[in-house]
C-alpha cells in the first residue's frame, strides 16, 4: 500500500508543487518517496509521485518509481499472486532485481501487454510510463479497492491522485464542491454516491475500476476495461453440497493468498461469520498468530461482545477491544471531513477510524476485514425478501422458506417496507426501502432534489442476484471500500478484502438463488463452508449486527455550544432549511432514517466549512 499521484501535460509543473504534494502523501507511504520527470518524445511533460508503505521486500531496491526495460511504475497496492506470476516469467527467461510484487506486474505488463491485468489477482491503482512510447497508463482494480481521482484543466493537463488532495496540490488549485453532490447525499444516503460519476468536487473524476486511461501521442486519451464481470445464469445443476465446497476451496485459497506478507497483519473482528471466516481460516487452516481488534458497542441492538468472547476463547487468538469514544466527536468528525476530502458517509466509520487507530498503536501496517461477503453471499434483510420471491413458484420450499422468516428475521427488521414478506411477490421493482424518507429530507433543501432510484442490470441475473450485484458494484462495496482506504491509511495502514476475490466471485455467481437462503439463514452456503472453521454458535448465530450508532449517541444536541454550532450560521443554510434541522433536533427520538439525515447534515456542514467558498 503506498500513495500515487501525477501529470501528464503539454508543460512542466510550477516550482514547489511536487515537493508539497510529496509531503501531503506522506501518510500513505512513510517508510519512502520519489519522483521522476520525464519528457515524452513529442515535448509532453510526464510526473510520477509515490510514497511507499513497505509491506513486500523491505528494502530500498524496491522503492518507487521503480523502472524496468524502460518503463516506470508507481504502485499502490498489492500484486497477491505475484508468486506464481513471477514463476512464469522466469520461466520464459525474465530477470529480476527485487523480491516485490511490483517488479513482477512492471515486467508482466512489459511482456504481455496491458491485457495481462486480466490475469493479476490483486488490488490496485497505479501509473506505468513507457519511456519509448511516451504513453502514461492508468489503472485500478476490478473491484475498485484502491482509488485513484483524475483531473483536467482544459489546457491539456491531466493530474491524477490516490486523495483529492493531492490532485488539487498538483493542480495548484483549491477544488469547488459539487453541490448537487452534497444534495444526493443528504437526501438519498450513501448508496447514492456511486450511482453517478461524480465525486464531491466539480470536475474531479475517480477512474472507473477494471479500467486502463491511456495517455498516448498529444495528450490523446483512451479507456478500456481490462475487465468486465460476466454474470450468465447461474448452474441450475449444482448441488448444495457442490455450492459449499466450491466456496470453501475458494475463500481459503483467497485468504492464503492475502496472508502474503513480510510484516504482520490484524483482523478486524466482528461476532459474525464474517470476520470470523477469515480469522478462522487464518488461525486452523493456516496456523496464522491471529490478533483481532473490535469496537465495542454499548447500544444492544449492535452489541455483539459475547459472540466475540467466545471466537476468542474457541480459536485462541489474541484480541483488543476497543471502547466506542464520543468525546470531542464534533472536533474530530472535522479531522476526518478534512482528510477524506468529503463528508464521512455513515457513522460506522468514525468507529472505525478507533479502530484503524489502534492497530496502528499495536505496531501493524496491514489490516484484514469482511468487506462483500453480503453481497456474494446474501447478508441483508431486503435479500430474504427477494429469495422469497426467487423460490414463490416452488410452493413447497416457500412455504418453508416463508415459516422461517417470520421466526427468525420478522422479529427484528425495522424498516417498515421490509415487514410484508410479500413486498417483491407483489413488486419486483420495489425499492422505496433504499432510499427511505427520501421525499421528507428533500423537502428541507431551498430546491428539492429529487432523483429516483435506479439500478443496473445484469443478464441472466434474477431479482436477488441483481440486488447483490448492484451492491457489490454500486451502492453498498464502493462506499465501504473509500471509507476503508481513508481510514487505514490515515495511519498508514492497508486494508485487505479477501471476498474480494475474483475466483470467489465468479464461482459465487455460478451458485443458484434458491441456495443462497436456508432455512431463514442468510449466507447459508459461507456458514456450512465454514463448518468445521469457525466456531459453530458463529455460523448458527442468525442475527446481523454490524456496526451501528444513533447519531444522538455522539452527539449532545442539548448541549447549548453542541446546539448553536449545528444551528449558526454557515454556507450549509444556503442548501438546508434551518427551521427543519431546528425540528429535528427537538424530536424527543430519531428513527434511524432521522439519525442517518441528521449525522450527515453534520458532515455536509463540516465539508462546507471546510471546503466552501
Amino acid at each position: 500500500m503506498c500513495g500515487v499521484a501525477g501529470y501528464v501535460g503539454p508543460a512542466p509543473l510550477e516550482g514547489g508543487r511536487v515537493e508539497r504534494t510529496l509531503e501531503l502523501m506522506r501518510h500513505r507511504g512513510p517508510q519512502g518517496s520519489g519522483h521522476r520527470r520525464f519528457s515524452t518524445p513529442d515535448g509532453r511533460t510526464v510526473e510520477l509521485l509515490h510514497t511507499r508503505l513497505e509491506i513486500i521486500d523491505l528494502y530500498a531496491r524496491s522503492n518507487q518509481p521503480l523502472a524496468a526495460d524502460g518503463r516506470w511504475i508507481g504502485y499502490n497496492g498489492e500484486l497477491y499472486n505475484y508468486v506464481e506470476l513471477r514463476r512464469d516469467l522466469e520461466g520464459r527467461g525474465e530477470p529480476f532485481a527485487t523480491e516485490s510484487d511490483t517488479e513482477v506486474l512492471l515486467r508482466l505488463v512489459g511482456r504481455d501487454g496491458l491485457d495481462a491485468l486480466d490475469r493479476c489477482e490483486g488490488m490496485w491503482a497505479f501509473a506505468l510510463y513507457d519511456e519509448g512510447s511516451g504513453a502514461l497508463h492508468l489503472s485500478r482494480d476490478r473491484f475498485g479497492e484502491k482509488p485513484l481521482y483524475i483531473l483536467r484543466d482544459g489546457a491539456g493537463g491531466l493530474y491524477f491522485g490516490s486523495e483529492a488532495k493531492f490532485v488539487a496540490e498538483l493542480a495548484g488549485r483549491r477544488l469547488r464542491p459539487d453541490h448537487e453532490h452534497l444534495h444526493r447525499y443528504l437526501v438519498n444516503g450513501y448508496k447514492s454516491l456511486y450511482k453517478q460519476p461524480a465525486t464531491f468536487f466539480e470536475d474531479l473524476e475517480e477512474l472507473p475500476p477494471g479500467h486502463v486511461l491511456s495517455v498516448g501521442e498529444g495528450g490523446g486519451e483512451s479507456l478500456a476495461p481490462y475487465w468486465r464481470p460476466e454474470v450468465g445464469t447461474p448452474d441450475e445443476d449444482m448441488a448444495y453440497e457442490d455450492a459449499v465446497a466450491g466456496a470453501r476451496e475458494r475463500l481459503i485459497r483467497s485468504v492464503e493468498l492475502r496472508l502474503r506478507a513480510d510484516v504482520p497483519l490484524a483482523f478486524c473482528m466482528s461476532g459474525g461469520v464474517d470476520s470470523q471466516s477469515l480469522i478462522s481460516v487464518a488461525k486452523r487452516v493456516f496456523d496464522y498468530d491471529v490478533h483481532g481488534f473490535t469496537i465495542v458497542n454499548s447500544d444492544e441492538r449492535y452489541e455483539e461482545q459475547d459472540m466475540v468472547d467466545y471466537a476468542v476463547a474457541e480459536l485462541g487468538v489474541r484480541h483488543t477491544a476497543i471502547p466506542v469514544d464520543t468525546r470531542d466527536f464534533l472536533p474530530r468528525l472535522r479531522t476526518l471531513v478534512r482528510h477524506h476530502d468529503a463528508p464521512v458517509y455513515t457513522i460506522t466509520y468514525f468507529a472505525h477510524w478507533m479502530l484503524m487507530q489502534s492497530i496502528a498503536e499495536h505496531g501493524y501496517r496491514i489490516s484484514i476485514s469482511g468487506t462483500a461477503a453480503d453481497e456474494l453471499f446474501t447478508g441483508y434483510y431486503d435479500h430474504h425478501l427477494a429469495y422469497l420471491r426467487e423460490v414463490h413458484g416452488e410452493p413447497e420450499l416457500h412455504a418453508a422458506s416463508l415459516a422461517a422468516w417470520r421466526e427468525h428475521v420478522a422479529p427484528v427488521v425495522r424498516n417498515p417496507h421490509l415487514k410484508d414478506p410479500d413486498l417483491f411477490v407483489k413488486d419486483p421493482g420495489f425499492r422505496d426501502h433504499i432510499y427511505l424518507d427520501a421525499d421528507e429530507f428533500a423537502s428541507h433543501l431551498h430546491v428539492p432534489f429529487n432523483e429516483p432510484f435506479e439500478e443496473a442490470r445484469f443478464d441472466g441475473a434474477g431479482l436477488l442476484r441483481t440486488r447483490m450485484l448492484n451492491e457489490l458494484f454500486h451502492e453498498a462495496v464502493p462506499v465501504i471500500l473509500h471509507e476503508d482506504d481513508l481510514n487505514a491509511m490515515y495511519f498508514s495502514i492497508e486494508n485487505r478484502s479477501p471476498f474480494l476475490d475474483r475466483d470467489l466471485f465468479e464461482f459465487s455467481l455460478r451458485i443458484p438463488e434458491r441456495h443462497l437462503v436456508q432455512d431463514g439463514r442468510a449466507k447459508a452456503v459461507l456458514r456450512d463452508a465454514m463448518d468445521g472453521i469457525v466456531p459453530p454458535r458463529i455460523t448458527e448465530n442468525r442475527r446481523k449486527v454490524g456496526f451501528n450508532a444513533p447519531v444522538l449517541d455522539y452527539l449532545d444536541v442539548g448541549d447549548p455550544e453542541v446546539r448553536g454550532w449545528l444551528l449558526g450560521d454557515g454556507e450549509i443554510w444556503e442548501h438546508v432549511r434551518r427551521d427543519a434541522i431546528e425540528g429535528i433536533l427537538d424530536l424527543d427520538f430519531l428513527p434511524n432514517s432521522k439519525s442517518k439525515f441528521l449525522f450527515n447534515l453534520v458532515n455536509a456542514k463540516l465539508f462546507l466549512e471546510e471546503f466552501g467558498s
